[in-house]
């Protein structure tokens, strides 16, 4: 069973791969280049810089059972890059009053306080958004997760079940527990926004962040007929049936969210206003925790926070995911207002990884000057 939601959060592309600068205005051929002798059918990218999206490119087909070519306008699954927005929503509600950073788990979430184990009731948003929880990746029983492919209950639903067996599960070792990557985190922050505005977290994230944003083409799981599919062993995944296939719909909180380079690329540019103090989308408090490192923790809420990145000069914002059909990462310059982002419609399988690196690896010495080692 495959379940994946994501690659990594922190410390995803440290500087192990060379770097050859592209120059900019060839962003077409950068991508030619990346996927040069691949399996992977597309790719796609957005380049920051001075807080304004520089350029779009995109090349390859929108399934390779077919010949017909994406284009700059189509959506992309970004897996759980998609997680700093969640963050952005539960932010935008703490800021409202209607939830607090601090309040504990058994609190929040009442009805569930005598079920779930005593490991838990204390846990803040802060330390679910943090991967501070001590929470599992995922449900520990795989195989509880097919079901949710089929239930036709709707999401909140589903969801609130998903978690009450989450909240019943053992942690993760004492050692582990400061940091561990936990997708059910999200999924209970999910939940404890539905249950104190009585909206689904779909309805939330369209309200609180898209329309504000002007997030136009942003969705909520796989892409549909006419789009750009995810790929996995050699084929268009078309139909998600189990755990093998990608991840169930309930999911959205935690990475399962699609939309354009441009609408991506708007929510990473406030991010980097927000750094600057100019952000309109939260207070600057909210960008402050969200782009912060916490203590013993290589992440914010919900960024990887680098000191460099392949070489390059940070604070480095940093995000991967996958679905295991679909590759994307995230590496934003809050000192240069640059970024990068980079999308594949197949992940390592299928050369996911490598295309999407060697992209990464020509556009990074482009946003942010050579990290000078002391002498």
């Amino acid at each position: 069973m495959r379940l994946r939601v994501r690659v990594a959060c922190a410390g995803l592309l440290l500087a192990t791969f060379a770097t050859t600068s592209a120059v900019a205005g060839e962003l077409d051929a950068v991508l030619a280049r990346a996927m040069d002798g691949s399996r992977t059918p597309a790719v796609g990218v957005a380049v920051i810089r001075d807080g304004k999206v520089a350029d779009v490119a995109v090349r390859g087909v929108r399934r390779n059972d077919a010949a017909e070519a994406v284009t700059p306008g189509d959506v992309w699954l970004i897996g759980s890059t998609s997680k700093p927005m969640t963050t952005a929503l539960i932010a935008k509600l703490v800021e409202r009053g209607t939830l607090s950073w601090d309040a504990p788990l058994s609190s929040m979430l009442p009805e569930l306080a005598a079920s779930m184990r005593e490991d838990y009731r204390a846990v803040t948003l802060v330390q679910l958004l943090s991967h501070g929880a001590g929470l599992p990746e995922n449900l520990r029983d795989l195989s509880h997760v097919d079901r949710y492919f089929t239930d036709t209950r709707p999401l909140p639903e589903q969801r609130l079940a998903y978690i009450t067996e989450a909240l019943q599960d053992a942690p993760v070792a004492r050692e582990d527990a400061a940091f561990s990557y936990s997708n059910t985190g999200f999924l209970i922050a999910a939940v404890i926004a539905e249950r104190a505005t009585g909206k689904p977290f779909e309805t939330l994230m369209r309200e609180e962040v898209f329309v504000p944003l002007g997030m136009d083409s942003a969705g909520f799981g796989p892409t549909s007929d006419g789009q750009i599919r995810g790929h996995r062993d050699g084929k268009p995944v078309t139909v998600l049936a189990r755990s093998d296939d990608g991840v169930p719909m309930l999911f959205t909180a935690a990475g399962n969210m699609h939309m354009s380079l441009r609408d991506w690329a708007r929510f990473c540019i406030d991010q980097l206003a927000g750094g600057r103090g100019n952000g309109t989308l939260l207070k600057p408090e909210s960008y402050r925790l969200m782009q912060t490192a916490r203590p013993g923790r290589p992440a914010g809420l919900d960024w990887g926070v680098q000191p460099t990145i392949a070489g390059r000069r940070g604070p480095v914002l940093a995000h991967g995911g996958s679905d295991g059909n679909w590759l994307a990462w995230v590496a934003l310059f809050p000192r240069e207002n640059s970024g990068v982002l980079v999308v594949a419609n197949a992940a390592d399988d299928m050369d996911g990884d490598k295309v999407t690196h060697a992209a990464l690896a020509e556009l990074l010495p482009t946003l942010s000057p050579a990290d000078k080692k002391p002498d």
